[in-house]
């Protein structure tokens, strides 16, 4: 079975310089035991190393992008060799004016392809490398270029403060819900924009109805039932920075636990389905795969399914998000894989990257 999406996709440059899936949503869906061996799509490595600090004894993480696990890499030589304050400049957590000073400490810890990468980018490490991708640069648009149009900074930082949910609600509805608001919003988040300017197209070609809509719902989930002022990826949205919140990984208090355990992690360029074919069967504990099979039809995900089913020891556990396009195991796959509803459902309402439409928790019987 070949990737759907390595056929479809264009995976030559960064497309996300940070992990925009809710690590501890990830983690409490999983319940990473010591020992597990797990497996994570890499993206740009945050939730590959946030299992680090549940003290798996392996995490095996896979990407079709040469790109995405260079910026994998560079976080592993960053944690290796810089203190937590480092690590956070050099990402573009924190203001920073020697974040080439940072990099070059983790040069010697780069192989010589990723060092390579990384020195051709000397724009993106002076910036923090978290704006290195195109996700990034199509929220920076959004934050440079439409919010302005819509609220002003004192309005964001308002927004930023959070407060109760009934104070929430009502500055979500008094204040910050106009009608400039909806129309840019469902411009901007469209289909169209979105997939010229944040996502490939080719991640369209399975999602039926209006992409700006469902979005727009979570948005409003986002700054009224949950705590602006706790969630890093809504105020690096609005801000190009993290404040007072940390994803998990970038926390002080899991910092010395990841570094701890790096040489647990390795990483390879391969889809999912060619690193399946060589693995044993009923060994794999945990899969975080993202939301990898939006790109793929329900033919090839439901292929895919019984692929990981057979490779996973029995209460091993499944955890992926739907966007836009909806996957979640089918009926005849029961036997085989039993839907923790009623634990994803919770994990949804708690999603601080809000955008998504759904979290599925799934255990293998």
């Amino acid at each position: 079975m070949n990737s759907e999406a390595a056929a479809r996709a264009d995976f030559s440059a960064i497309r996300y310089a940070q992990v925009w899936e809710d690590a501890d949503v990830l983690l409490a869906g999983l319940d990473v035991q010591p020992g597990d061996v797990c497996v994570s799509i890499a993206s740009a490595g945050d939730n590959a190393l946030a299992l680090l600090a549940r003290n798996p004894s392996r995490v095996v993480a896979l990407d079709l992008s040469a790109a995405q696990l260079a910026c994998l890499e560079l976080r592993v030589a960053a944690y290796r060799v810089l203190n937590h304050s480092g690590v956070l400049e050099l990402i573009g957590s924190r203001a920073s004016d020697r974040r080439p000073e940072l990099y070059a400490k983790c040069q010697p810890h780069l192989s010589a392809p990723v060092r390579e990468f990384w020195n051709a980018r000397p724009a993106d490490i002076a910036r923090g490398i978290g704006h290195a991708g195109k996700f990034e640069r199509y929220f920076e648009l959004f934050r440079t270029r439409i919010l302005p149009l819509v609220h002003s900074g004192r309005k964001v930082t308002r927004l930023l403060q959070g407060g109760t949910r009934e104070e929430r609600l009502r500055f979500y509805r008094e204040e910050w819900n106009t009608w400039r608001w909806r129309l840019l919003f469902r411009v901007f988040f469209s289909r169209f924009v979105m997939g010229r300017l944040g996502r490939d197209p080719a991640f369209f070609r399975y999602v039926e109805g209006s992409v700006a809509e469902r979005i727009l719902a979570r948005t409003r989930h986002a700054l009224t039932e949950l705590d602006p002022a706790e969630n890093p990826y809504l105020t690096w949205i609005l801000t190009g920075t993290h404040g007072a919140a940390l994803p998990f990984a970038l926390r002080p208090e899991n910092f010395e636990a990841i570094r701890a355990n790096l040489d647990r992690l390795e990483w390879h360029r391969e889809s999912l389905e060619e690193y399946l074919k060589a693995v044993p069967e009923r060994t794999l504990h945990r899969f975080n795969l993202s939301d990898i099979f939006e790109y793929m039809s329900e033919e090839n995900f439901h292929t895919l399914l019984l692929r990981i089913v057979r490779s996973a020891a029995p209460g091993a556990r499944l955890v992926y998000w739907n966007m836009l396009a909806p996957r979640r195991g089918p009926e005849v796959m029961a036997p085989q894989l039993h839907s923790l509803g009623s634990k994803a459902a919770e994990l949804h309402a708690l999603d601080k990257a809000f955008f998504y439409s759904a979290v599925i928790v799934e255990e293998v019987v």
